[in-house]
């Protein structure tokens, strides 16, 4: 802080104390372009260790590689990675950087190669030119799919050197304020919406809000212009109404403070437009309904000062307590610090006021970037002092960074990544006191992950403030947090309703497509195991590697779960397995189940009337192989029915028979429906062993149904696809054969 008098209060964006409304400036005039010397002032400026001559050969190097090169709006091309390097400078970044800024676009649009950089300027500069270029690279694929795998790329190589994203920042910036050049309406739109999406995010994400609300200020009107015009008209309106008011306030903190002998600086703001289109999405609320449309920022000189300009803040206007936000205690995990406070103002206007210090000021704008500095006579990023201050690069986007390992395909990736970028805030802890911060709305599964992801993958329940609650519930502000974790990792069922942010769906998404991968290949293993069987097969003696690479699978595995999946049949595998089986199994295979209304297809016989409808008699459901007859109904066309069926025998001499066969599409080509009822012994694993008898004799179990039950014994029903009357009368013959079976008959009807 200044040691002299006291600076004026300013007002930032607000008119002057008459009212007057000052008229809107371009954002930014027709900059020229940096010269060489101007540039390497400007880097010696803040570090006058640094090396001259390689900023020097990289401004010549990049000037001749891009030659006659234009740009949209006519000027050299060579003009833009000389302002990328200006920007880079305005946040004091090392020589790399500077060096990587003006050369970042040499790999890709010019002759220059790998080699040549690394041997001209090291291989530490050529690793940063070649992370912005694959990012830059992107932009050939489709919008959605290009978005997602550059912000996944962008979190992967900001994992490894941030410097890599402050580049390409500083690149998204210079092209936004130059995008008025770009002749194409579509293409700003779309390069102005991935701004507001990604970089400006990821800007705020590692606590550079002026790069942010730049990018934010530049995009809003190119991507909602609608929006943006109607939101600056009633901005202008408001600045016309309020204007004196904001004025008499600002004066009355500045007045207040240093009375109370606070040295002091009191900035009025009014909140920029995307920011207030997004709260009125968000809220669904209308501009009226905004509190915070013009605020204050109070700049003191420590924390303690902080504190004692919220006291005197707050003693002279009644605080809106649900508001207070310490953000001191409490940093934001990209290290910002301040106090936000909304109070009841003059006129019962609500007043939004952020209070902090100098050195809080710089690092809410600046944020990594303010981390530059003199450490062992060696210019460059301090990790142990932002790491210290709560910023450490990695930690900022942890989350992001397992999303983008664990995310799946891009969209969905996208989907996640999005959701911890735009959040707002509640702080909980764990019990040992540790600060977890999370986006409001989130659950105790968010928390869990937010700790550790193997805590998250193993999370069953939650303790709340002392109390079991149940992991609907939704945290607040100073809640105490305890996970209960279970034995393995599983999916929570339910867990889309259960979680907020993207790195736990991202976990329980990845989980889920585990489980489901074991149960299909349980599955699938079973399958296969039931199909060599019934060709007197054994899975424990079969070698399926092989196989496996015939059908196109990747191994065993892959194998069984194509088949559990469905999409590769176990009678298949068999076939593959034992290729003197293809003929056989294939025969099974063609036979399809018979079908009532095509019944005409399966019954033949010569006393059948052309164009007769048939049915298969329900009191007794032949099946083919019975001998059977067919007797013809009023209305009904002739039923089917066994010879030893019961009404037969309670009509007989009333009814004219007609003799009838099968088909050898029946007899060869289908299947058939048989019903056995087994009375069995009341015991652990009878019926699985019944089960396991009907597999064994090729039966494929339909359904099966408890019909009467005792503490001894149960009648069991069968329904069992079979080929023929022979074929379940084998089964019977085997189910008899049971220990456990007390009597066990075909069922009619």
């Amino acid at each position: 802080m200044d040691g002299g008098a006291p600076a004026a209060p300013t007002h930032a964006a607000l008119p002057p104390p008459d009212g007057a409304p000052s008229a809107p400036a371009p954002l930014h005039a027709r900059a020229k372009i940096l010269r060489q010397f101007e540039l390497v002032e400007r880097v010696r400026a803040y570090d006058p260790q640094a090396d001259e001559a390689l900023i020097n050969r990289a401004y010549v190097f990049a000037t001749a590689m891009h030659g006659s090169q234009r740009r949209h709006s006519g000027d050299p091309y060579f003009a833009h990675p000389i302002q990328v390097a200006g920007i880079l400078t305005e946040y004091k970044l090392d020589t790399q950087t500077i060096v990587a800024g003006l050369l970042h676009d040499t790999l890709e649009d010019t002759v220059a190669t790998p080699e040549q950089i690394e041997g001209a300027f090291g291989a530490h500069i050529l690793a940063l030119v070649e992370g912005v270029t694959k990012l830059s690279k992107l932009e050939e694929l489709a919008e959605n799919e290009r978005q997602a795998g550059s912000l996944q790329k962008f979190i992967l190589a900001m994992s490894k050197d941030v410097r890599v994203l402050l580049v390409k920042l500083a690149d998204r910036l210079h092209n936004m304020r130059t995008i008025q050049h770009i002749p194409t309406e579509a293409k700003r739109r779309r390069i102005a919406l991935e701004t507001l999406e990604i970089y400006a995010p990821l800007s705020r994400r590692i606590g550079m809000e002026k790069m942010a609300a730049e990018l934010e200020d530049l995009s809003f009107p190119e991507a909602f212009p609608d929006a943006a015009a109607a939101i600056q008209r009633r901005l202008e309106t408001l600045r016309l109404d309020k204007g004196k008011s904001l004025s008499l306030i600002s004066e009355r903190i500045y007045e207040m403070l240093m009375n109370a002998g606070l040295d002091a600086r009191v900035l009025g703001r009014e909140k920029q437009p995307y920011s207030i289109w997004r709260k009125m999405q968000r809220k669904n609320v209308g501009l009226a309904d905004l509190a915070d449309i013009h605020a204050f920022r109070v700049i003191v000189a420590d924390a303690d000062d902080c504190y004692r300009a919220l006291g005197l803040i707050h003693r002279a206007w009644r605080c809106v307590p649900e508001a207070l936000e310490d953000y001191i205690s409490n940093p934001k995990p990209n290290g910002y610090r301040s106090i936000h406070t909304i109070v009841i103002g003059p006129g019962n206007a609500r007043v939004e006021i952020q209070i902090r210090s100098d050195e809080m000021d710089q690092l809410a704008e600046a944020g990594v970037a303010a981390h530059w500095r003199y450490k062992n006579n060696s210019y460059g990023f301090d990790a142990e002092q932002a790491a210290s201050m709560g910023l450490d690069p990695r930690e900022t986007v942890r989350s992001l960074l397992e999303i983008a390992e664990h995310g799946g395909d891009p969209e969905e990736f996208m989907e996640h990544a999005k959701l911890d970028l735009y959040q707002d805030h509640v702080f909980t802890f764990t019990p040992k006191g540790a600060l977890i911060d999370l986006p409001q709305g989130a659950t105790p599964l968010d928390f869990a992950y937010a700790v550790h992801s193997h805590i998250g993958d193993t999370c069953v329940g939650a303790v709340i403030n002392g109390d079991e609650r149940p992991l609907r519930t939704q945290l607040r502000n100073g809640d105490v947090v305890e996970i209960v974790c279970g034995d393995a990792p599983a999916p929570v069922p339910g867990w889309e309703s259960l979680t907020k942010t993207g790195r736990a769906k991202s976990h329980q998404r990845r989980l889920e497509r585990i489980a489901r991968r074991e149960e299909f290949l349980k599955l699938g293993r079973e399958l296969v195991a039931h199909a060599l069987h019934r060709y007197g097969r054994d899975l424990a003696e079969t070698s399926l590697d092989d196989t496996a690479k015939r059908l196109g699978e990747g191994g065993v595995d892959d194998l069984f779960i194509a088949v559990g999946e469905g999409s590769v049949k176990s009678a298949a595998v068999a076939a593959a397995a034992f290729p003197q089986l293809a003929e056989r199994i294939r025969k099974d295979e063609e036979r399809k189940p018979m079908e009532e209304r095509k019944a005409r297809l399966y019954v033949r016989g010569s006393g059948l009337t052309p164009g007769v409808s048939l049915h298969f008699g329900e009191c007794c459901t032949p099946i083919p192989g019975d001998r059977i007859v067919g007797v013809q109904e009023q209305g009904r066309g002739v039923i089917v029915h066994t010879i030893d069926c019961e009404t037969l025998a309670a009509h007989e001499g009333s009814m004219q028979w007609i003799d009838l066969g099968w088909t050898e599409a029946a007899l060869d080509h289908a299947l058939a429906t048989g019903r056995i009822e087994a009375t069995v012994e009341n015991g652990r694993g009878v019926l699985a062993g019944l089960c396991m008898i009907i597999a064994e004799n090729e039966g494929n179990i339909l359904n099966i149904r408890t019909k009467r039950r005792s503490a001894d014994f149960f009648d069991l029903v069968f329904d069992i696809e079979v080929t023929d009357a022979k074929h379940l009368t084998n089964i019977l013959a085997a189910m008899r054969t049971s220990r456990a079976v007390r009597g066990a008959e075909r069922v009619r009807g």
